[in-house]
């Protein structure tokens, strides 16, 4: 699975990085995702952090 954050849509609100560290971290004002690809055991984790997002801009390709 790979996971990216769409910054032109990101609004910051750092739900994905409460979620799922690991995966995600804050540069400034936006979230970035510290990898391209999920590891399987942090998939799930990477799935409600996208489901959580109020902006919808985490973009995940399975």
């Amino acid at each position: 699975m790979r996971v990216r954050v769409d910054p032109g849509l990101c609004v910051g609100d750092e739900t994905c990085v409460e979620i799922c560290p690991e995966v995600f971290e804050m540069e400034g004002y936006v979230a970035i995702t510290k990898m391209d690809e999920v590891p399987e055991e942090l998939e799930e984790a990477c799935r409600e952090a996208a489901e959580s997002c109020p902006a919808e801009a985490i973009v995940i390709k399975e």
